[in-house]
């Protein structure tokens, strides 16, 4: 079974308010068994443009990427993020076939 993940960059407009919505994003993804891979650090833009934070939140599968996505808990959570962020997100399956080399 291949992974789910949520690929993600952000922007935040109010650091004070926005620590609402990480306190609040934390009940799903716990519940959904969420994992982070990549939440910010250090990264350049090599191409196109980005918001200064990038997340990768890394799931069991896609259906459980899209189901915490869907979930009463993180929608509450998205809507205490709504207006102190600006964001892009992509939910993608992951890929386990030929490597390069």
């Amino acid at each position: 079974m291949l992974k789910g993940y949520w690929v993600a960059n952000i922007d935040v407009l109010d650091p004070e308010a926005y620590k609402a919505y990480v306190q609040a994003n934390a009940v799903a993804f716990a519940k959904f068994g969420a994992r982070f891979v990549v939440r910010s650090g250090r990264h350049v833009v090599m191409e196109g443009t980005s918001g200064a934070r990038q997340v990768v939140i890394e799931f069991k599968d896609y259906e459980t990427a899209l189901a915490c996505f869907h979930s009463p808990e993180y929608q509450a959570a998205m809507a205490l993020r709504a207006n102190v962020s600006k964001s892009n997100l992509v939910i993608v399956e992951g890929y386990d076939g030929t490597q390069p080399g």
